[in-house]
């Protein structure tokens, strides 16, 4: 059976721009079953925009669309709740909040490159790619 995984914007990225852990992000993309949370399109879309061109963020976004990943579009009253209980006890952002509630809710791991997760591991399976400024 295959293992299930939510990817965090910063896997997204890494796979994108060939950061390290681009390989294990491409392996889970296209042999695992895989979510996208809605919140991660719209964080790589703006990211992608202030950091690249506005023609980058739109061919970024419509390679999500396509990828195999399935994509989450609505969060319920359970996923709002557990990213509130998460924002509320560690030192997450809302959209890592909201990421993390949502790889809780599929019983996945969540595919990560950012230590803040690191203050939820206890509620959430987390698999870390190489942190920036990391050995690999």
């Amino acid at each position: 059976m295959s293992e299930r995984y939510v990817l965090d914007t910063s896997a997204v990225l890494a796979f994108i721009e060939n950061e390290p852990g681009a390989e294990r992000v491409e392996t889970v993309l296209y042999q695992e079953l895989v979510w996208l949370p809605w919140i991660v399109l719209l964080e790589t879309y703006y990211i992608s925009r202030q950091e690249q061109s506005k023609a980058e963020a739109n061919l970024r976004y419509a390679l999500l669309k396509q990828s195999p990943a399935t994509i989450i579009w609505q969060a319920d009253e359970a996923v709002m709740l557990k990213a509130a209980r998460l924002k509320a006890g560690y030192r997450l952002s809302l959209a890592d909040a909201i990421i993390a509630a949502f790889a809780i809710r599929k019983k996945a791991i969540l595919l990560h490159k950012d230590p803040e997760f690191e203050a939820a591991k206890e509620y959430v399976d987390l698999e870390a790619l190489p942190y920036k400024g990391s050995p690999q």
